[in-house]
C-alpha cells in the first residue's frame, strides 16, 4: 500500500495511534539518550558530571531546534505537496533541505569549536566544571552533522508511510548508546567523555542508513535526487519549522537561566536536581511530541486536499487522546517519583530531597504541557508557522522566564519549581485562545460536513 493511499484510510481513533505509535516511541527513545547518559554519569562519575552535562544541555537543545526546523517544516511542506500531487518537486524540496541541513550542522560545529571556553562559561560553566563541560562537549559537536540528520529522517519516514522502520533505526541507536556507555564509563572507565562518545554513536549510526536508504529506495513518495534550488522552498520550510526551532532554543535560553539562578540558590546540587527534573519533562514532552509528529502527515495532507471534514476529526481525537494520556503521565510521576529520582540521585541525600520535592510540585503541570506541545506541532502541520511559532515563544520565553524570575524572589528554591507550573499554565491559555481563533481552518462549514465516519 502506498503512502497516498495510507493518509486515505478513514481518520479513526484506533487508526491515528497505530499511526503515531512508532513515532511517539521513536521520539522517546530519542529523548532517552541524554538520560542514559545522565544515569550512567550519576551513578559511575558523580553529581559534578550530571550538573556538567546539564549545563551543555543547551548545545544539544540547538542541534535538536535545527533538526526539528528541517524536519517539521520541511516534511509539512513536502505532504502539502504530495497531497496536491506535485511528487516530483515534493522530492526536489526534500533533497534541498537535506543538503543545506548538513551545510548548517557543519558551520555550527566549526563555531562552537572555535569558542568552546567561553561558550561553556556562557552556558554556566565554573572553573570547576569547566574541564568536565568541555569532555563533554567535544564528542557532541562532531556528532552534530548525524543528530540533525536523524531528525530530518524520523520525520521523513513517517511522510513516506514507514514510521516502523524510523521506530527500528531510532531503538537502534538507543541500544548501542545504552550498551557502549556501559562500556565506555563502567568497563573502560572514560567518565563523562565515554557518555558522548557513546550518544555520537548512537546518533551516527541510524543517520547513516537513512541517507542510504533514501538514495536507494527511489520507488517510494520521498528520496534523494538532484536538489533544484528554491528560496521559497527554504523559507517556507524555516516558517513552518520556526515554532519547534524556537522552542527548543528558547527553551535552551530558559536551561542557561535556570542553572544560573539554581547554582546561585544551591549549587551543583540544585543544578543536579534540575537535570533530573529536566529528564522527566522532556521524556514525556517527548511522547507528547512524537504523536504530533507522527499525525502531522495526515494533518498536512488532508489541509492540501482541504477536507476540512477528516481534519476535524483528527483535532477532536487528539484533544480526547491527549487528556487521557496526560492525566496518566501525572498520576505516574506522582506515584513513582520518588523511585526514578532515588536512581539518579544514588549517594547524595541533598541531590535526593531538592529534586524530590520540585518533581512534585513540576508533576502537575505536565498535563498542561501536553497540550502546549501539541498545540505548536497542529499550526506547524497546518503550514502556520506564524501562529506556531508565537505559541512556542512566549510558551517557553516570556511564560517562563518572567515567573522563574520573580518567584524564586519569594519562595527560594520552590519559586523555581513552581515557574514551570505557572508557565506551562499561562501558556494554555494562549493555546485555548489559538484554537479558537482558528478553528474554521479544520472545521467544516454547516451543512458541509458528510456523513460521520464510524469509530
Amino acid at each position: 500500500m502506498n503512502q497516498t493511499l495510507k493518509l486515505e484510510h478513514p481518520v479513526t481513533t484506533r487508526w491515528l495511534l497505530r499511526f503515531a505509535l512508532p513515532t511517539i516511541i521513536s521520539s522517546i527513545v530519542m529523548n532517552i539518550y541524554s538520560t542514559v547518559d545522565g544515569i550512567f554519569v550519576a551513578r559511575w562519575v558523580n553529581t559534578d558530571g550530571l550538573s556538567a552535562i546539564n549545563i551543555t544541555m543547551p548545545m544539544i537543545f540547538l542541534i535538536s531546534a535545527l533538526g526539528m526546523m528541517f524536519g517539521s517544516g520541511g516534511n509539512a511542506l513536502v505532504a502539502k505537496k504530495i497531497g496536491e500531487g506535485k511528487h516530483r518537486e515534493a522530492k526536489e524540496d526534500f533533497s534541498l533541505l537535506v543538503v543545506v541541513a548538513f551545510v548548517f550542522s557543519v558551520v555550527l560545529a566549526v563555531l562552537c569549536f572555535l569558542f568552546l571556553d567561553p561558550l561553556c562559561r556562557f552556558l554556566g560553566s565554573d572553573d570547576a566544571l569547566l574541564p568536565l563541560c568541555r569532555a563533554y562537549m567535544i564528542p557532541v559537536l562532531v556528532t552534530i552533522p548525524f543528530a540533525i540528520f536523524g531528525i530530518v529522517f524520523q520525520m521523513s519516514y513517517i511522510t513516506v508511510g514507514k514510521a516502523n522502520l524510523g521506530l527500528i533505526f531510532s531503538l537502534l541507536g538507543g541500544v548501542l548508546n545504552v550498551v557502549l556507555d556501559w562500556l565506555f564509563i563502567a568497563i573502560f572507565h572514560w567518565g563523562i567523555a565515554g557518555a558522548a562518545i557513546a550518544t555520537g554513536i548512537g546518533y551516527a549510526v541510524p543517520s547513516l542508513i537513512g541517507v542510504v536508504w533514501f538514495c536507494v529506495k527511489r520507488e517510494q513518495a520521498l528520496c534523494i535526487v538532484r536538489p533544484k534550488w528554491r528560496l521559497h522552498t527554504l523559507l517556507q520550510s524555516c516558517a513552518n519549522g520556526a515554532s519547534e526551532m524556537v522552542s527548543v532554543l528558547a527553551f535552551s535560553v530558559v536551561t542557561i537561566l535556570f542553572n544560573n539562578i539554581l547554582m546561585n540558590l544551591a549549587g551543583s546540587d540544585g543544578v543536579a536536581s534540575l537535570t533530573i527534573i529536566w529528564y522527566a519533562q522532556e521524556l514525556f514532552s517527548g511522547m507528547f511530541r512524537g504523536y504530533i509528529t507522527g499525525v502531522s502527515s495526515v494533518v498536512s495532507y488532508n489541509l492540501g486536499k482541504g477536507d476540512k471534514e477528516r481534519l476535524a476529526r483528527a483535532f477532536r481525537i487528539s484533544i480526547r487522546t491527549i487528556a487521557v494520556a496526560g492525566v496518566a503521565v501525572v498520576a505516574v510521576s506522582c506515584l513513582a517519583g520518588g523511585a526514578v529520582i532515588g536512581f539518579f540521585a544514588k549517594g547524595n541525600q541533598n541531590v535526593y530531597d531538592v529534586a524530590l520535592r520540585g518533581f512534585r510540585i513540576v508533576a502537575v503541570s505536565f498535563i498542561l504541557m501536553a497540550y502546549n506541545v501539541f498545540s505548536s506541532g497542529w499550526f506547524t502541520a497546518l503550514n502556520d508557522g506564524k501562529t506556531s511559532a508565537i505559541l512556542s515563544f512566549c510558551r517557553t520565553i516570556l511564560f517562563m522566564v518572567v515567573p522563574v524570575l520573580v518567584l524564586p524572589r519569594l519562595f527560594g528554591v520552590d519559586g523555581v519549581w513552581l515557574s514551570l507550573s505557572v508557565g506551562e499554565g499561562l501558556s494554555l491559555l494562549m493555546t485555548i485562545y489559538y484554537f479558537v481563533k482558528y478553528r474554521k481552518v479544520w472545521t467544516p462549514e454547516r451543512g458541509t460536513v458528510g456523513q460521520t465516519e464510524l469509530q
